[in-house]
């Protein structure tokens, strides 16, 4: 069934929850709105394909609704996740900066994600316009190549379990922090943190198995609750080198 985005092809919404242009006077956010393509995306539905290499899809997608996952596909088809982007979060700006094919897929997780999708030549023209976002751009691009290096040392050095930990700690310093915990949500689905962490949903639910009965991991209806942030910090420190 194709997506019903007959109520947002003609008009353009408010960008200003887009954490990257709340520098920008309401003005000139409004004016960045108007030069972008909008539309609204079912759960699973594909935002921008892997491999996509021509000029004029080289758009930046501003996450304004919803939740979006960016993904990729081993060989043998098995999916790799890399992330999740919530609203106010954007994606696609390697292929918008470099004119290189995209290097993974993006599909929509939240049913009726709002898209706004600004093309690469007014993309760069805004960061290279303002010195405060080419800043904030050199600071996510430089966490993106954090997060990856970390990825690759795990993938390399740590077994699955630990592997299992490391995600568990990178989710619970996105969630709220409670005193001495930490609470995730929405509860990560098993096959999601195995998609990231290249392991299997056996492998999951029996580290988080163990670590609910070791007192670690405490799941609510709505949360999954690190119950002591710290003590799994030095659970994945002690096994990477770092203790």
């Amino acid at each position: 069934m194709p997506t019903d985005r007959s109520d947002l092809s003609n008009a353009a919404g408010s960008l200003d929850g887009i954490g990257l242009l709340a520098p920008l006077p309401a003005g000139e956010r409004a004016a960045v709105a108007r030069r972008c393509r909008w539309r609204r995306f079912h759960a699973g539905e594909q935002i921008i394909g892997h491999g996509d290499g021509e000029p004029e899809r080289a758009d930046v997608a501003f996450v304004v609704e919803g939740r979006v996952r960016v993904v990729s596909h081993s060989a043998g088809g098995r999916e790799i996740s890399f992330d999740d982007m919530e609203a106010g979060g954007f994606v696609g700006e390697m292929a918008a900066l470099d004119g290189l094919p995209r290097s993974a897929s993006v599909v929509a997780v939240a049913e009726g994600t709002v898209i706004a999708f600004l093309p690469a030549r007014p993309f760069q023209e805004l960061v290279s316009g303002h010195p405060v976002l080419a800043r904030s751009m050199m600071l996510h691009l430089t966490g993106k190549l954090r997060l990856a290096t970390d990825r690759i040392m795990e993938l390399s050095t740590l077994g699955a379990n630990n592997r299992v930990h490391a995600e568990l700690l990178r989710l619970a310093k996105r969630g709220r922090v409670e005193g001495r915990a930490a609470v995730i949500t929405p509860i990560p689905v098993h096959g999601d943190i195995a998609a990231r962490v290249s392991t299997t949903r056996e492998t999951v639910a029996r580290v988080l198995s163990d670590l609910s009965r070791d007192g670690l991991v405490e799941r609510r209806p709505d949360a999954l609750v690190i119950r002591d942030l710290t003590r799994l910090e030095r659970l994945v420190e002690d096994v990477r080198g770092g203790g």
